[in-house]
Formats: C-alpha cells, sequence, structure tokens
C-alpha cells in the first residue's frame, strides 16, 4: 500500500511540475490548443495570471515532493495530507468554476491518495 501511496503522489506531483510549466512558460504557446473555449486573443493579457496559478502548483508540487523527504513516517504523512488536500480543495473549486475535467485530473488522485493514506 505505501508504494502505491508514494507512485501516487509523486504522479500527482509531477502533474502539478507539468501545471507550473504550462502556465508559467507555455501559456501563450500551448494554452489555445488546450484551452479551445477560452477566447484566444485572451492568453496574452491573461499571461501573467496564469505564470501565478502555475507558481501556486509548483508549490503544491514542492509540498508533495517534501513529504517524500521527511524520515519520520507519521510527519511525512501529515505534510503528505495537508498537500493533496490543497489539491483537492483546488480541484474541486475548479470543477465548480471552470470544467468538469478539473474534478477528474486534479481532485480525484488527490482523494483517492488522502483515502488511502487513511486507511493504511
Amino acid at each position: 500500500m505505501n508504494y502505491i501511496i508514494s507512485v501516487l503522489i509523486a504522479i500527482i506531483a509531477f502533474l502539478h511540475l507539468y501545471f507550473l510549466y504550462f502556465e508559467m512558460f507555455a501559456w501563450t504557446t500551448k494554452g489555445p490548443k488546450i484551452f479551445r473555449g477560452f477566447p484566444k486573443d485572451m492568453f496574452v493579457p491573461t499571461k501573467s495570471m496564469a505564470a501565478n496559478q502555475g507558481l501556486y502548483n509548483g508549490f503544491l508540487a514542492a509540498g508533495l515532493i517534501w513529504s517524500f523527504v521527511i524520515s519520520d513516517p507519521h510527519w511525512s504523512d501529515n505534510i503528505a495530507l495537508f498537500f493533496l488536500s490543497c489539491v483537492a480543495v483546488a480541484g474541486i473549486y475548479g470543477a465548480a468554476t471552470v470544467t468538469k475535467k478539473i474534478f477528474i485530473i486534479q481532485a480525484m488522485p488527490a482523494l483517492i491518495a488522502i483515502l488511502l493514506i487513511l486507511l493504511k
């Protein structure tokens, strides 16, 4: 079970590192291809807003990665639970305000990891 939890947390951290890259460095180039419902003329004016979001995603990834280097298993779980909860809340909010796909991509993996940590 610990292996599955670690793999899931690593995947979630990797996703958030990708979100950091995408929102901070590829918003105006890849953004229009991914967010087709967003007006194309709005990518440049929203570049700094997207970069700010990317930075937050980087903090989430950093917290999840941090949970791997904490030697005390209890504290490692607590840190992972905190950052996974932040990911889940952000994913639920994004699903409610932007698109339901955010729940599947962001919130669901975090909620599964939280459940697995609590059940171990």
